[in-house]
């Protein structure tokens, strides 16, 4: 697989269509302290981990590359007395390789970057690995020129370069990179990726930083999950267009079924743990409802009900047993679940069916109970053409009047389910059991509240 990837036709010109010509012509506008040739730096406090608790762990697995000062470059008009000034740009090399799912903005990040060095001294070389980092071991590279970035600049893709196996981290992996950057003569390897290349990247830079290599690692946080935010970087090249796609994709969805009315949509979206991308795409397009995928920690089928609270617990054993085995898997190498494998449409395909064979039964159970007055009223009878007024007009389906005549039937069957919580909640029951219950019967008395008040009353209450 990555031979026949090396070996593919990358960064050759492609025909463009004229949307995407359109396209083209755009230039980002880059932000005032990028502007010019002239680097004005000021550099701040030590960088430490965000989470103190685990500062000293990260400060011994990286000695050498932890606690470095933090660079602010600043804008020509920016008054700082002790900055930086650099006026002078000696020739550089650097190389760049795509690592990790492709992105929306990833060929923008090579132009970005072959502008700058471009500006700063026009002798400076920018070098692409191809096929991902199986290129970057196997120093398969193409110089990036104008020529070749003209039909890729605001494209999609990581096609241009290309991604095969996407990790730096064996030792074997590990040599063959510095191999690379010291044939090459690199001055920096810039890694495009997520949270695991972006990991790599880390760990590479304190690597070479050991070994006296003077090539310099650089991680660029081009992903769609949006999981790499953090005081330093407000969002990840990618995300803002995913969502903007998605939610597109998604209120069409929405705009379908609210002309339908009789369709249910489950629309799965991409993102690990806690997904940035569900969250914005729902605030963007507001669904019914958006479920966020669980974050498994690696705990085993036996004593997962012991380390969740109440109401997750129960929620777990709800769940087919298919499901749990599936959420239980070996995490992935960043500590996240593998929702990848979770067949979500196979879960929602059964609650789905579950619930219409319910409906079902207590269906035939009133036809049932009202078969006589069916047969007296609609044998040999025709109920005539359709009719917007006049005689017929204001006759309701059947299957609404046999709703209408099954509301006591909803209110008793609310009445057990009171009576199977006084049996189960009294005095003796567990603290636990008692703070579920408590707090199931605050929400549901805080809905019904609501639904009960002015602004609900001219909706049907059955």
């Amino acid at each position: 697989m990555g031979s026949v990837a090396i070996d593919s036709n990358y960064g050759a010109p492609r025909e463009l269509s004229a949307l995407q010509k359109a396209r083209a012509l755009y230039q980002p506008e880059l932000p005032p302290c990028l502007q010019g040739t002239t680097v004005r730096v000021e550099y701040g406090d030590a960088a430490i981990a965000a989470d103190v608790a685990g500062a000293h762990v990260i400060s011994q697995a990286f000695p050498h590359t932890y606690g470095q000062p933090l660079a602010h470059f600043l804008s020509k008009t920016a008054s700082v007395p002790d900055a930086t000034i650099i006026t002078e740009h000696p020739v550089v090399r650097v190389g760049v390789v795509f690592s990790g799912r492709q992105s929306p903005g990833g060929h923008n990040v090579i132009w970005g970057l072959y502008d700058a060095i471009k500006a700063h001294n026009s002798n400076s070389k920018l070098i692409g690995f191809l096929g991902g980092t199986d290129g970057l071991f196997a120093q398969k590279t193409m110089e990036i020129t104008e020529e070749a970035l003209s039909s890729y600049k605001n494209q999609g893709g990581y096609d241009m370069l290309g991604r095969t196996r996407d990790q730096i981290r064996t030792t074997e992996q590990v040599k063959a990179a510095m191999a690379a950057c010291q044939a090459l003569k690199l001055d920096a390897l810039v890694i495009i990726g997520g949270v695991t290349s972006n990991t790599d990247a880390a760990q590479l830079a304190e690597t070479f930083a050991e070994l006296k290599c003077p090539t310099k690692v650089v991680g660029v946080p081009v992903t769609l999950n949006g999981d790499l935010r953090n005081q330093f970087v407000e969002t990840t090249v990618g995300f803002d267009t995913i969502c903007k796609v998605n939610s597109q994709l998604i209120s069409n969805v929405c705009t379908d079924a609210l002309s339908a009315e009789k369709y249910y949509y489950f629309i799965r979206l991409m993102g690990r743990k806690a997904s940035h991308v569900a969250l914005e795409c729902a605030l963007q397009s507001h669904p019914n409802m958006e479920i966020h995928g669980p974050h498994n920690k690696g705990v085993s089928v036996e004593s997962i009900s012991s380390s969740l609270s109440p109401w997750a617990s129960a929620l777990f054993e709800f769940l087919p047993p298919f499901i749990r085995k599936q959420l239980l898997l070996h995490p992935e190498s960043d500590d996240s679940a593998q929702l990848s494998q979770i067949e979500t449409e196979k879960l929602l395909a059964q609650l789905v069916e579950t619930e219409m064979n319910k409906r079902l039964i207590l269906f035939s159970r009133l036809l049932r109970q009202n078969s006589s007055s069916f047969l007296m009223e609609d044998i040999y009878r025709n109920p005539g053409p359709l009719q917007f007024e006049g005689p017929g007009a204001e006759t309701k389906p059947i299957s609404l009047c046999v709703e209408d005549q099954d509301y006591m039937g909803r209110i008793k069957q609310l009445q057990e389910y009171l009576e199977k919580v006084k049996s189960i909640v009294k005095p003796g029951c567990s603290q636990d059991v008692l703070k579920a219950a408590l707090s199931a019967m605050a929400s549901v008395t805080e809905m019904l509240a609501i639904m009960s008040s002015q602004s609900f009353s001219g909706q049907a209450t059955i």
